[in-house]
């Protein structure tokens, strides 16, 4: 019915009109177009969440300027594959075909893999489109960055997946309400390929789509989440922040969505820790009994049972009064410590355990604080005498 194709596949656009979504790439003014138009499209990494047009941008571009369009996957292919692919692009650019080299999860070839292509980028044996979902900052080679032109892809919307939705439905011959068409397109999380595969599943059951079939198929939607990914940064960064600005409501959302998504309760347990040192500290010392307390639940009971307790402890942080001064202090110690090195600590803080070191005046003249006036000793090494690190607000 589809070619042997798998429906997604199917419904790709055909042409660069039919492309749905990403409509500031695609601008009729902007330099992507201009670049196809005038066959000058340069080496690329298309960043963008999964089912955001990637693959499907990629091999309209073969298309619109004739180029052979080759296909890898990164996880199943290395650098023999690579070159077998550059000794049949050499042959083709002697009789004046180019080859464009579509490499998916181009993140996840390794720095030797990820090498063997800055020669054939650089003189021109192949253009490189490569496809990942991680930040091309952290997952492609500096090298490889420098020579091609990262391109962001943004997560389809809902009205962007409602075409694709009725495109699918119209293509099986399946009936969809406006509702049940708008709720696949909810669920799909900007996932074009994701939207489609709902729409597969629920017209293999019945050709009239409704929304208790759909509630049937999916129970919760799956999360655009990876634990060493950026999104795990992105969420852990909102809750830490959304505490600092005692905003509870927020500070709640951030948790459920990472642990929906199965993050680790250990990994948030121990990020509530360090807030309550680093954000609400001294003006509240109960906040780190209670984060510590909330790690010991988390490690002793697990999910879904601790869930409350990190909720209780994110609620309670969020609503906490700050204060910084002990990590600004910290922070400013441990610069100087680096800046100024070791130091000799003054003789008379010393210990002197043996009779050497008292001749040599270890603990000489120290006084002792419960009985003696100690206002004129000082405690810092020479070189830092009187320096304040600590300095609260008032």
């Amino acid at each position: 019915m589809f070619d042997g194709l798998p429906l997604a596949a199917y419904l790709r656009p055909k042409k660069l009109n039919e492309v749905v979504g990403q409509k500031m790439v695609l601008k009729a003014d902007g330099w992507l177009l201009e670049a196809i138009k005038n066959d000058s499209v340069p080496s690329l990494i298309f960043w963008g969440p999964p089912g955001s047009g990637k693959t499907t941008l990629a091999s309209l571009i073969a298309k619109e300027t004739k180029a052979d369009f080759i296909q890898l996957s990164a996880t199943e292919s290395g650098v023999k594959d690579l070159k077998a692919i550059v000794d049949k692009a050499r042959s083709g650019k002697r009789l004046g075909v180019k080859t464009i080299l579509f490499i998916d999860e181009i993140h996840r070839w390794n720095k030797s893999q990820q090498d063997a292509l800055l020669p054939q980028v650089e003189n021109g044996v192949i253009t490189l489109i490569g496809a990942t979902t991680e930040n091309p900052s952290f997952a492609v080679n500096g090298a490889l960055l420098s020579r091609v032109k990262v391109v962001v892809l943004e997560a389809l919307n809902e009205e962007d997946l409602l075409i694709i939705v009725k495109r699918a439905a119209k293509t099986l011959v399946a009936k969809m309400k406006a509702n049940s068409a708008r709720l696949i397109a909810r669920l799909a999380d900007g996932d074009a390929r994701r939207a489609i595969g709902l729409v597969e599943t629920a017209a293999a059951h019945k050709k009239d789509i409704d929304v208790e079939l759909i509630k049937e198929i999916i129970n919760k939607p799956n999360l655009l989440y990876d634990k060493s990914g950026e999104e795990h940064y992105n969420l852990i960064s909102a809750l830490h922040k959304s505490m600092r600005g005692n905003n509870e409501n927020a500070s709640l959302y951030y948790l459920a969505r990472m642990l929906e998504a199965g993050e680790d309760p250990l990994y948030i347990a121990r990020r509530l820790v360090r807030f309550a040192s680093e954000d609400v500290g001294l003006a509240n010392n109960s906040a780190l009994l209670l984060a510590t307390a909330v790690y010991d639940a988390c490690k002793n009971i697990g999910m879904p049972e601790c869930g409350v307790h990190l909720a209780h402890a994110v609620t309670y942080l969020a609503k906490a009064t700050k204060s910084i001064d002990v990590y600004q202090a910290f922070n400013e110690v441990m610069a100087e410590v680096r800046n100024s090195g070791n130091l000799p600590v003054p003789l008379y803080l010393r210990n002197a355990p043996t009779k050497l070191m008292k001749n040599l005046g270890y603990g000489k003249d120290y006084k002792y604080t419960p009985l003696e006036d100690d206002s004129n000793q000082e405690y810092l090494p020479e070189a830092l005498k009187g320096k304040k690190f600590f300095r609260p607000k008032k």
